[in-house]
């Protein structure tokens, strides 16, 4: 199905509490782009970002960055992250020669409580998959400004007004 099945399994399973975000969020909303990365909110607790990690390192995700991945649970040391050595996401990686990354944002425009509550739930097998809404993933997009995000913008409008 999907390359991130297997996580995005014991995510749900687990009862981990996530949104897509990024690329395959946008591909899943009706957009078309070529992506490997998954990118992800989580719900910045403690036991929920335990789950997580325990989920990535049970499928073979190592971390790219050298922090403990729960402390981002502080918000003061997540901020530090941010402030101080200009991190916007902690990195899990596959390996080297894998394509297989994930990313958990920590700095963004938009936060957990508002995207699991726009959240749309999008059915990919069994699997329902909490998916940033539209107007979310824009105003994130916004943000970042990059070209590519902008012709994303632009496509997500186009589906908007389809709809």
């Amino acid at each position: 199905m999907i390359i991130y099945e297997e996580v995005l399994r014991e995510f749900q399973k687990q009862k981990v509490r996530y949104v897509l975000v990024g690329g395959i969020a946008f591909n899943l909303l009706g957009g078309y782009r070529s992506t490997f990365d998954m990118d992800i909110i989580v719900e910045m607790t403690d036991t929920n970002l335990r789950g997580v990690v325990q989920i990535l390192k049970k499928s073979g995700f190592r971390l790219k960055q050298p922090i403990d991945p729960i402390s981002i649970a502080d918000k003061d040391i997540r901020d530090d992250l941010i402030r101080r050595k200009h991190i916007k996401a902690i990195n899990f990686y596959k390996d080297k020669k894998s394509y297989e990354e994930i990313d958990i944002i920590i700095k963004s425009p938009v936060d957990f409580k508002r995207a699991i509550k726009n959240a749309k739930r999008i059915k990919v097998g069994r699997l329902a998959l909490p998916v940033i809404a539209p107007a979310d993933l824009i105003k994130m997009k916004k943000a970042i400004g990059r070209s590519r995000d902008k012709e994303d913008i632009k496509e997500l409008r186009t589906i908007q007004r389809m709809k």
